[in-house]
This record gives C-alpha cells, sequence and structure tokens, in this order.
C-alpha cells in the first residue's frame, strides 16, 4: 500500500468507490434513455425545427405559418389523421371536364400511392355548390374504395367565409391542401397532370408520413 492510500481513511475510500460506480450507473441510464427517444427528437427535429424551406422540398408549397382549420366547418373530423383536402362544385366535375375530375384523381393516386401508409391519409372533397354529384364520379371517387369524404359549404355565413378565406390564403385555393393530423394545413399542391410532378408530390407526402406521427388517431 502506497502512502498516499494510507492517508486516505477507507470509509472515504468506499465512499469515492460507491459515488463512481452512481455515477456510471446514472450516465448509463441516461444514454439509454436518449437512445430511446431518439427516433422521437429526430421526428420532432425534421418536422418543427429543420422545416424544409423553398426548393427543399419537392414539390410541394409549405405554409408558414401553419393555418388552423376549425371543427364546425365540417362533420368530417380533421383531427387524427393527414387529411388531402379539394374545394371544387360538383356541377363541374364531369367526365366531360377532366380540369376538375384531374384534382380528384391526382388524391386518389397520392393515397394508393404511398401504399400501406395509405390508411393513414383521408381524402376530402368540398362540394363548394352542394349539387348532385355525377353518378359516374361518385362511384370512382367513393368513400369505401378511393377514401373520399364528401362534404357540403358550411351553412352559416360566416363559418362559409372564414373556411373560404383559409382556403383562398396564398392564392391557394384551386390547389390540393394538405392538413396535418392537429388540423392544420401545412401545404398544398397544384394539380398537375405530369408523371414527374406526381412523383415529387408522392415523395413530399412519403417524407411527412415517414417522420411524423404526433397527434395521428388510426
Amino acid at each position: 500500500m502506497s502512502k498516499e492510500e494510507l492517508l486516505i481513511p477507507s470509509a472515504q475510500s468506499e465512499g469515492a468507490a460507491i459515488d463512481a460506480r452512481t455515477r456510471r450507473g446514472r450516465l448509463q441510464m441516461l444514454f439509454l434513455l436518449l437512445a430511446c427517444a431518439a427516433p422521437v427528437i429526430a421526428s420532432y427535429l425534421a418536422y418543427y425545427v429543420i422545416k424544409p424551406e423553398g426548393g427543399k422540398t419537392n414539390f410541394g408549397t409549405l405554409v408558414q405559418p401553419v393555418q388552423d382549420t376549425n371543427p364546425a366547418w365540417f362533420d368530417v373530423p380533421l383531427n387524427g389523421k393527414w387529411t388531402l383536402l379539394i374545394a371544387r362544385p360538383a356541377a363541374e366535375c364531369t367526365t366531360q371536364n377532366p380540369s376538375c375530375v384531374e384534382g380528384l384523381y391526382l388524391m386518389r393516386q397520392l393515397r394508393v400511392g404511398v401504399g400501406r401508409e395509405g390508411g393513414r391519409v383521408q381524402l376530402l372533397w368540398v362540394n363548394t355548390d352542394g349539387k348532385s354529384i355525377d353518378p359516374e364520379i361518385a362511384k370512382a371517387y367513393d368513400h369505401e374504395v378511393a377514401g373520399f369524404s364528401v362534404v357540403n359549404l358550411p351553412a352559416d355565413p360566416k363559418l362559409r367565409a372564414q373556411f373560404n378565406d383559409w382556403l383562398n390564403a396564398q392564392g391557394a385555393g384551386q390547389a390540393i391542401q394538405l392538413i396535418d393530423p392537429s388540423a392544420q394545413k401545412m401545404m398544398y399542391f397544384p394539380v398537375s397532370n405530369s408523371p414527374k410532378e406526381f412523383s415529387s408530390m408522392k415523395k413530399d407526402l412519403e417524407k411527412l408520413l415517414r417522420l411524423n406521427h404526433k397527434g395521428e388517431r388510426l
């Protein structure tokens, strides 16, 4: 035993050893907690902090700041799922009018395109004129197979005006609006029949579905 060891009381030596083990144990627990929380932290940072801007998205335009929806607008709940929303008058959505049908088709194909994640996405068509939907269109874009829900504009004039302001913000009234599971509009896509642009939209949606599950109720 060295002179230095002789100068250290045994109780103090044992206490130091216990403290060292305690510190090691705490560090190991901290590292374990960090390892478990890493996916959640990465998802939060990717979605809420390191938000892609401008050209960093594949095709969609980010809405910054995000825009809240009002649950009083529609009977279809917007909380808990990703929602692709489009607003079109039923009278114009016929097989003879491809400009209207293209938007519905694009939404349906985006939902199909994300594969098994499609169950996390609901499709909402806001029928802006409240007229009856063409039977062929109703069959092609139904709820059971295509995943569409169709709603009319709010009957209350104030709610209708509020929705229209929300819809047309940033000049996006004719676009496909993407609402996150917290019921906030966070991106929109122009309607396009380009396969290349469809691929880019799908990549944007796939990225969001991969990175964020916050607030979802499946």
